[in-house]
């Protein structure tokens, strides 16, 4: 603020980032989704639906990953790099239009993914390609792709955040409490809640 206002830019007094991002009505979906009730994680659930890029989640305490599943209803497929035949999945999920969860991620993500995750189509005619490993695969319009890492403090490479929008979902101090704030009024006062 110091330095739109030194530089003279023009801007409403009082706007709140995420009153543009999302709605109330948002808000309280995302919480009955089994999203924790504090401004971070609000916070974050707008960025991540808001995004164009694939999200990648740091989220060592599962909060972010247990919104996304009460947000997609359990018909997400979740995989882990390190499972037998994840290619596969990965290919399936992208054909067909599924959302993928892709769970545990390290520090490094497999390069096969990297032409996905930067999103360097391939345009046929009407039908949209993507090349992982040796295979073009058709991209259905209803995909949707999660990262999620359970690293506290990872580093990525420049290439990896330019490709993905990275959310820090750990819980911070103010969080904490305004969660048990909220623990404390569902039961106190679930009307009020």
């Amino acid at each position: 603020m110091p330095n739109i206002v030194e530089l003279n830019i023009p801007f409403t007094e009082g706007v709140d980032p995420l009153d543009i991002l999302s709605t109330p009505s948002q808000q309280a979906l995302w919480a009955s989704e089994g999203l924790p009730a504090d401004r971070v994680s609000t916070e974050n659930a707008a960025v991540v639906v808001s995004c164009s890029r694939y999200p990648l989640l740091i989220d060592p305490q599962l909060q972010g990953i247990k919104w996304i599943r009460g947000k997609e209803n359990e018909e997400m497929n979740t995989i882990s790099l390190t499972q037998n035949h994840w290619l596969k999945k990965v290919e399936l999920a992208v054909s067909s239009g599924q959302v993928l969860m892709i769970e545990a991620i390290g520090q490094e993500i497999d390069a096969v993914l990297d032409p996905l995750l930067s999103r360097q189509f391939i345009k046929k005619g009407k039908t949209i390609l993507v090349k992982l490993g040796s295979e073009e695969v058709e991209v259905a319009s209803t995909f949707k792709l999660y990262l999620q890492t359970k690293l506290i403090n990872p580093h990525y490479k420049p290439e990896t955040a330019a490709q993905c929008t990275i959310v820090n979902f750990i819980v911070t101090e103010s969080g904490l409490e305004d969660q048990l704030l909220a623990m404390v009024v569902r039961v106190e006062k679930p009307e009020l809640e």
